[in-house]
């Protein structure tokens, strides 16, 4: 074996042994509730500008809501007052917008329960909100035009967010929203996963999603997308994955190469990720570096084969695992269907009707699967063992990130409303 193979191989068994899958991490920053403390699920509302807090389990019932633009009227000033601001916050609302404001894209709580942190894409920003008032704790304006994807890091003192049209990652103190740190990423970064021990930051870059040149042979000009992981101290990249690369040596030629969200298995060996365009996924082998499986699943009959109609390139977005890693939950995003998927065989369990299901994440006792269903503003919950769904819950207009975290118990939230 040549050098260079041997020592991308050894740096790919290090990195492995510190991955963590991405449920692992959301939960109040993988840390367990003390005894004032409450687990919950955040839903970033994104069309509306809220978050609904709802139960982790059970019944799933509503807690309180958070609007998450108390400074909506200083932020416009701002955008109506820069021209070039204001070109790009009317772009975002006319492609990924679909017509709307983009106010809410990821959130994760401090392991205090005190604060919830936001990424507003609209505005470009993340935001540190006090959860007892609803007041503004801090602000961080991202570089470039809009804020994306966020993770936090496992001892809860860090967060991480995309900043989507400058190519960059910035890691911020969750406390001050400082900036500790930065790297770069391909076009359009996207998802982020911090490592079991924090040393490690996974990156996903999906490229231009927003054009309507989405024929295979127009691939091309979708950017340079790939998985980068980052040192979280230092800042430096430690190994970059070029998907493109491993799906053609499988024999995969015909597929986007645009990491959308993922999934590590529990031993952290195996990496399971949707792409555009596809309704499936794929399982890579993180030690061996290799595409190892494929799951194709069902298309709706109801579902237009124009992909210029499908919304930012996706067919299906949205997965997770059941933290014993013997099932994934698949949002069938444009297909209008969640599922559970026997990890060990690939079999699917029933297609679950739901309306353009943006995410999956796990409940808070790890036996559900919970979707967003943002064509009919609710969340549904499908349980990991039957397939089927056990109960949807209402929440506000285009719900799309779904995240784990906490509250201080007694919180029914903000005094301000």
């Amino acid at each position: 074996m040549p050098i260079r193979s041997r020592h991308l191989c050894t740096l790919a068994a290090a990195v492995v042994l510190t991955l963590t899958a991405p449920g692992a991490v959301a939960s109040a920053a993988g840390q367990a509730p003390s005894a004032d403390l409450r687990e919950v699920l955040f839903v970033g509302n994104n069309w509306d500008g809220t978050a609904d807090v709802i139960e982790s389990g059970g019944d799933f019932g509503r807690i309180g809501r958070i609007n998450v633009i108390p400074d909506k009227d200083r932020r416009m000033a701002e955008i109506n007052a820069n021209p070039i601001r204001w070109i790009y916050f009317m772009a975002i609302r006319n492609t990924v917008g679909e017509g709307h404001d983009q106010f809410v894209d990821d959130m994760y709580s401090t392991p205090d329960g005190t604060s919830v942190v936001v990424s507003r894409p609209s505005f470009a920003d993340v935001v540190s909100l006090d959860l007892a008032t609803g007041r503004v704790n801090w602000r961080f304006p991202v570089s470039g035009y809009r804020s994306d994807h966020m993770a936090v890091s496992p001892d809860g003192t860090r967060v991480a967010v995309s900043a989507s049209t400058s190519n960059t990652v910035h890691v911020l103190d969750i406390g001050t929203g400082e900036e500790v740190g930065s790297f770069k990423t391909g076009d359009k970064p996207h998802e982020n996963v911090f490592s079991r021990d924090g040393r490690y930051i996974w990156n996903m870059s999906i490229g231009e999603v927003n054009t309507d040149l989405d024929a295979p042979w127009l691939d091309w000009t979708k950017g340079d997308r790939k998985i980068t992981v980052a040192d979280a101290r230092t800042f430096e990249q430690v190994r970059v994955i070029d998907m493109r690369e491993r799906l053609d040596a499988a024999g995969f030629t015909g597929y986007s190469d645009a990491v959308r969200p993922a999934a590590f298995s529990p031993d952290e060996s195996k990496l399971y990720f949707q792409v555009s365009f596809f309704n499936g996924f794929f399982e890579y082998d993180v030690t061996t570096d290799r595409i190892s499986r494929v799951k194709t699943l069902p298309k709706n009959p109801a579902t237009s084969e124009d992909r210029t109609t499908w919304v930012n390139d996706s067919r299906h977005h949205g997965i997770t695992m059941k933290p014993d890693g013997a099932k994934l939950c698949v949002a069938g995003t444009m297909d209008d269907y969640a599922t559970v998927v026997d990890r060990d065989t690939f079999e699917h369990g029933p297609l679950v009707p739901v309306s353009k299901p943006y995410w999956a994440t796990v409940s808070g006792d790890g036996e559900s699967c919970v979707v967003s269903e943002s064509g009919a503003d609710q969340v549904t919950a499908i349980d990991f063992a039957t397939g089927e769904k056990t109960v949807s819950v209402p929440v506000g207009d285009h719900p799309q990130r779904v995240r784990l975290g906490q509250v201080r118990e007694g919180w029914t939230g903000p005094s301000g409303g």
